[in-house]
Formats: structure tokens, sequence, C-alpha cells
């Protein structure tokens, strides 16, 4: 989509600018990023939160690729048709993370639809070898829908991490042209079924800037809270190109204030909801 909302200010406001990441921690996890060509979201991705996470020694990974078999008309990964499964990976990622010395490891991925299992056997091989590599790093799964097959779903339930995320990503009204592919109530259904199979924390997460309104986020918060998820960050969407969704508004911090006070209200067990929040920030806080 190339229009730009007519009520855009221009430039980004003074909130959204960060500060270039410091601290001995970023820079010895930086030189092995570089070292070992190691892959993260934090780095592919340009986090803003990179520095900050770092330093506190969380970091992202993303599996299955680079390739996305959906089109999310906010997201700026690649879609198309993606490269055959790397069956090493698991051990690669393992390896990363051993060689980081990460403390809490987010791993994510692409939809891969194209595959029976829907990638979730590289899901579950890639938690065991992250256990079996580095026994005292917990974790944090931010998984696909898996087309809400739940075969696939149990593979993460058997896995147990300490987190399973799945994001809603927006409210209901524009989820046909946020998620193409994807469906509200399936994302619900998915957090609501991985809780009753035993998962101890379940997380989701939502972008604000889209179009939304505030009632349409509060009922956003309040269907993921009846689905007993337990954590929801909640952050700025920000166009990765000309070629995505525009940003309809930038959200002030006491609007994003005013959500984790719902939230907290509603009884989440965390709420992470500012300018700068993308879905693994300050996640190491999120297993206590």
């Amino acid at each position: 989509m190339e229009t730009v909302a007519e009520n855009i200010p221009a430039g980004k406001p003074k909130w959204l600018k960060v500060k270039l990441p410091i601290g001995q921690k970023y820079t010895e996890l930086r030189g092995l990023v570089d070292k070992y060509s190691l892959n993260t979201i934090c780095t592919s991705g340009s986090c803003p939160n990179m520095g900050e996470c770092w330093g506190e020694g969380t970091a992202t990974f993303m599996i299955l690729g680079n390739v996305c078999t959906r089109s999310c008309g906010f997201c700026g990964v690649k879609t198309g048709r993606p490269e055959t499964v790397d069956w090493d990976e698991p051990e690669k990622v393992a390896r990363s993370i051993k060689i980081m010395n990460i403390k809490h490891a987010v791993i994510t991925s692409v939809d891969r639809d194209d595959l029976k299992d829907g990638g979730s056997i590289i899901w579950i091989e890639t938690v065991k070898a992250i256990r079996r590599m580095n026994p005292n790093t917990t974790l944090e799964t931010l998984i696909p829908d898996f087309q809400g097959i739940e075969r696939n779903l149990d593979r993460i339930v058997e896995a147990n991490p300490e987190v399973v995320s799945h994001n809603m990503e927006t409210v209901r009204r524009l989820t046909r042209e946020v998620r193409i592919q994807a469906k509200y109530d399936r994302s619900l259904e998915v957090l609501r079924y991985l809780k009753e199979k035993g998962i101890n924390r379940t997380k989701s997460g939502i972008m604000l800037g889209l179009g939304e309104t505030e009632e349409e986020v509060f009922q956003t918060m309040t269907d993921l809270r009846n689905a007993n998820v337990d954590v929801v960050t909640i952050g700025q969407y920000l166009q990765p190109s000309k070629k995505h969704l525009p940003v309809k508004e930038f959200i002030t911090p006491e609007q994003f204030a005013r959500y984790e006070k719902f939230g907290l209200e509603l009884g989440f067990r965390h709420v992470e909801s500012g300018p700068l929040v993308r879905s693994s920030y300050k996640a190491q806080k999120h297993i206590l």
C-alpha cells in the first residue's frame, strides 16, 4: 500500500527516538554476532531495544529460514516460497546461544504453511537442543498459529518452555487487513489451548497506530485475559517500507500508560506498554 494517511505528522515524535546501544555486554555480543555470523531478530530487525536487552543477557533468534508463507501487511520479513528445512538448525541455534552466553533466549519463526507439521518438529528439536547445550538458559517460544492444528501445538506443549507467546498483533476489526491469512478467534483459541494443556506462562502482543480505537484495544486485552493469557505487550507500529501498511497515528506515552493500567486491573501478571515496546522487550522478566 503506497498511500499515507493525511493526518500523519511529519517525522517521528520525540518519544520514538532512541539512544545508540552502549555498554560492555552489548559490545561483547555485537562482536560475537559479527564474528560467527549469528542470526538474531535483534540485528536483522534493527530493534530499538537491542542494547537494553543484550545488556541484560536476552536475545531473540528466528528459525525455519527468513522467507514467510504469509504476507501480513505490517511485517518486514520476506514472503514467498521458503527454502527447504535445515535440520542442522536446532544445533546451530543452541550453539549460538552458548557462544553468546545468553541467559534468556526468545525463539521465533516465520510461518511455514507449506509444511505438513507447520515447522513444529523443528521447533521442538530446537528447544531440546538448547536445553541440552544450555541447561541454565530460560526460554520463550514466540510461535505462529500452526493453523490451529492441535497436534502441532502439542509439540510445543511437550517441549514446555518457560513462556509460550503468540501475538494477536491487532484488534478484531483490523485483523483481515493487517494479518491477511490469520484469524482473530483462531489466535485466541491457540492461546487458550496452550494454557489448558498446562503451559505455565502464556503471552501475546499487539501493535498500535493502525487505526484502532481505544475501546477496541480494551476489548482485545479483555479477550486475551479471558483466554487466561498472563502477559501482554503493547507497542507502536512503525512502517517497515512504503509497501507496508501506513502508520495512521503515533500513540502518546500517556495513552500507553492508560493501557498498562487497564491491563493490570484486568489481572495480567505483566503488562509492557510503551512506544518502543516489542514482543521480546524485558522478556526475561516475564518468567517470574
